[in-house]
């Protein structure tokens, strides 16, 4: 049993990996599942056992893409132990993570339209935008935030970055400008929401 489960998991970890190079490469509406099938060597029954369609596995492979994104979130943000760094640095993470060649079609362009917002921005909420509220959360109450509504900054931030990964994304010959110029449009924010010695006034944020 237990090698008959573990066999599965494997049959899966390969057919996600496998469609995500076809994706990635393709874009969904000409990945055909019989070249993926091909190229797992397995039966298509075999892939119906584990994903109902195309659309099913594509959204379990968004679903690894956006798990991946968050890790690399957090590890970047880890690298400091200053509260301001680690925001900064897990947001670059963040944006340099979406638009690169292996993620952004996945990510920014067939993501929303082939499973719509409402699914995308799930999956972004119980990755990213959990992470990102987390950040905000620990700072809010440590003070270093002004008295902003953490909800309201989480999903502002939050969509600021995603709409700058797709203007990147867009980008592909303005270079390290483009991405330099998108780093200080965060560091902008940053200052903007950061709490003063004059601000000082003991209230707290809205929740």
């Amino acid at each position: 049993m237990r090698k008959s489960k573990e066999e599965a998991q494997e049959t899966i970890r390969r057919l996600v990996e496998i469609a995500r190079e076809h994706f990635t490469e393709r874009g969904y509406a000409d990945t055909a599942l019989e070249a993926v099938v091909q190229e797992a060597n397995i039966t298509r029954g075999a892939v119906y056992h584990h994903f109902r369609n195309k659309k099913d596995l594509f959204r379990t492979v968004l679903e690894a893409v956006q798990q991946e994104v968050a890790e690399r979130i957090e590890q970047a943000a880890s690298a400091s132990d200053d509260v301001w760094e680690q925001l900064f640095f897990g947001c670059r993470a963040f944006v340099l993570a979406a638009v690169e060649p292996r993620n952004k079609r996945i990510m920014l362009i067939d993501g929303p339209a082939i499973l719509g917002w409402e699914i995308w921005r799930a999956m972004d909420q119980k990755h990213s935008m959990r992470l990102l509220r987390g950040q905000l959360e620990m700072m809010q109450e440590l003070g270093y935030l002004k008295a902003v509504p953490l909800e309201v900054t989480t999903h502002f931030l939050s969509g600021a970055l995603n709409e700058m990964s797709l203007w990147l994304a867009s980008q592909e010959s303005a270079g390290p400008s483009a991405l330099e110029d998108a780093m200080k449009a965060i560091e902008w924010f940053m200052d903007g929401v950061k709490r003063q010695e004059s601000d000082a006034s003991g209230r707290d944020g809205g929740q």
